[in-house]
């Protein structure tokens, strides 16, 4: 007769080696040392491989381990989920969400909404964290994501927004200085600012309904891997840039940037996403936040129709 899987001490193994240290999982686990290596050791007799390697001053992953840790750590937290959701039904939502966004779109448009978050769901908190590196959801333990553009791991869930574009701006000033452009081609004679989190930083790809697609190779005074510090040297005059609308609605609305060759698309077509682990079982306060941010983001937020 067949043996279930030993649930329990995948649970704990997948708590070790997220936090590296049999001590600190049984602290966090409010089990004993012995308790915790115990059950490591029955998972390594029974599938007849070590999982760690141990040392007296390190504790890290064997080849077995690290592939058997992202579906332990995923088996920990269906089960999580299940007594979550059963426990939390008919309650209100509480307790403690992690949520990564890109750095310049939370400090614009998700830091403004989530006091009205905090004020639906009062016992509910948000661990926000800002970057735009791309998070590893399930590695690092996050619940939920905002993401914009393409996405490519088709594992996680995801949920999509309003559309993001990517105008090529530049100063009134600086265009008429050094005229503008007619053709992506003539962008060459324009100094140009670089966002380097892009698959490929300085290639600026271009597609036209007539004309068909074309790359052109850009140089310019300033690489940065993030928008919001191009904006006083934009408006300066000092050289163009290809920015997210969210970044530069503003400007272009009160007339300080003026975007450049409007018939001609930037990349391919870009949104933003909520997305999150590829667990069917969500806590309640997980789905609260979730439902919040789609209804928050369904249209652009400078939008007013």
């Amino acid at each position: 007769m067949a043996h279930l899987p030993d649930f329990e001490a995948w649970a704990i193994f997948a708590r070790v080696a997220e936090l590296g240290s049999f001590s600190a999982a049984a602290d966090e686990l409010a089990l004993s040392k012995a308790t915790v290596s115990k059950a490591v050791s029955r998972l390594e007799q029974r599938l007849g491989t070590p999982l760690f390697h141990r040392s007296s001053r390190k504790l890290s992953l064997t080849e077995s381990g690290a592939l058997a840790q992202e579906r332990a750590g995923a088996l920990l937290a269906e089960g999580e989920a299940i007594e979550e959701a059963i426990s939390e039904r008919g309650a209100a939502p509480r307790g403690l969400v992690r949520l990564a966004a890109p750095m310049s779109f939370g400090i614009a448009h998700l830091g403004p909404i989530l006091p009205l978050f905090h004020q639906a769901y009062p016992d509910v908190t948000v661990d926000l964290q800002l970057s735009d590196e791309r998070i590893d959801l399930i590695e690092q333990g996050f619940d939920v994501a905002l993401r914009i553009g393409q996405l490519e791991d088709s594992a996680l869930k995801a949920r999509r927004l309003f559309p993001v574009c990517l105008p090529i701006v530049g100063a009134p000033s600086l265009l008429d200085r050094l005229g503008r452009p007619e053709h992506p081609r003539d962008l060459l004679r324009y100094p140009a600012f670089v966002y380097t989190h892009m698959r490929s930083p300085g290639r600026w790809h271009f597609r036209h309904r007539d004309e068909g697609e074309l790359t052109i190779e850009v140089k310019g005074p300033i690489r940065t891997n993030n928008g919001d510090v191009l904006l006083d040297a934009l408006i300066a005059g000092s050289g163009i840039a290809i920015m997210p609308d969210f970044l530069v609605w503003q400007c272009l609305a009160d007339g300080r940037l003026e975007q450049i060759l409007p018939d001609w698309s930037t990349g391919p077509v870009s949104a933003l996403h909520v997305v999150t682990p590829p667990t069917a079982l969500r806590p309640a306060r997980v789905k609260a936040l979730i439902d919040f941010l789609a209804a928050a983001f369904l249209k652009p937020p400078w939008t007013t129709s």
